[in-house]
């Protein structure tokens, strides 16, 4: 069993984190997988790919379930936990092509469970379609009709692959650069005119109750509010950080870091902002900063 933990605990981390939106509900389902896997008779096994993962899945969708009941009851804005880069646990494995950007895991909270677990299989995985309907009990037919569904819930053409959102690390350097300079001018021709800011606090730290948008009130947010907190004995605090495999921004003070901020780019341009401020989390936010 060893020797399928080592194997497998990767494959079943990136899935369950995509499939919660929480670090800490996959890795609680990954070990919780693994536990019920020690009782399990050989000749059960004998896929272990296919089986560890629908046990996954399944542990995934009842969580799903009671996650939905919580979000309406959410104060404000709800985001997917985000996570940094680590040389340990689990954390290692992720960060890899097969693990979707943050701005697609915003837009997976649009779908039924069924339909995210077809889109996570496929688009992030790469699982083929015989694959996914032997794994949800379903036809092959079905399954290519739910990616179809979900990837126009999303906006996406389901006949084209994902494409890349991430801002590259000098890229992201020059955004907070202008940031920590106060430069109205040069954040506005960063920001796409129809550009839209995110903020989850959760109802226990500062930050915006619904969704900023367009450019205007985007920038003054930024170099007001957010500005603002990232302020230390009269310094702007901001450094790079390696977040869900892409850069992006974390604030810091004495104690630690307080928000991190992720990117969604569109022809060199910031299409979407998301900035987590609910301490709950960031707990498997690190601590050390790319520059």
């Amino acid at each position: 069993m060893q020797e399928l933990y080592m194997q497998y605990k990767g494959l079943l981390f990136k899935l369950a984190y995509q499939l919660t939106g929480s670090v800490s509900d996959a890795e609680d389902v990954v070990q919780d997988v693994f536990l019920k896997a020690y009782d399990i008779p050989p000749e059960r096994l004998a896929e272990p790919r296919a089986y560890l993962c629908k046990m996954v899945t399944n542990r995934c969708r009842d969580l799903n379930k009671a996650a939905r009941k919580k979000r309406e009851q959410y104060y404000g804005e709800w985001l997917p936990e985000p996570f940094t880069s680590s040389d340990d646990g689990l954390m290692e494995t992720i960060v890899r092509d097969d693990l979707l950007s943050y701005a697609m895991l915003v837009l997976l909270e649009r779908l039924s469970t069924t339909e995210r677990v077809v889109f996570v299989l496929r688009e992030a995985l790469g699982f083929a379609y015989h694959e996914i309907a032997e794994l949800l009990d379903k036809n092959e037919a079905n399954c290519r009709k739910l990616f179809s569904r979900a990837s126009a819930k999303m906006g996406l053409n389901p006949d084209e692959a994902v494409p890349p959102e991430a801002a590259g690390q000098e890229w992201v350097h020059d955004f907070i650069a202008a940031l920590k300079q106060g430069n109205m001018n040069r954040i506005l021709s960063m920001l796409d005119q129809d550009v839209v800011l995110v903020s989850d606090g959760g109802g226990k730290v500062a930050a915006a109750v619904e969704p900023i948008e367009t450019r205007d009130p985007v920038a003054r947010f930024l170099l007001g509010p957010i500005r603002q907190v990232a302020m230390v004995d009269g310094e702007v605090i901001i450094e790079i950080g390696h977040l869900n495999g892409q850069y992006g921004m974390m604030i810091k003070s004495s104690e630690g870091i307080h928000t991190i901020g992720i990117f969604h780019v569109e022809n060199n341009m910031i299409r979407n902002l998301y900035f987590v401020r609910n301490p709950d989390k960031l707990k498997h936010v690190g601590k050390g900063a790319i520059v």
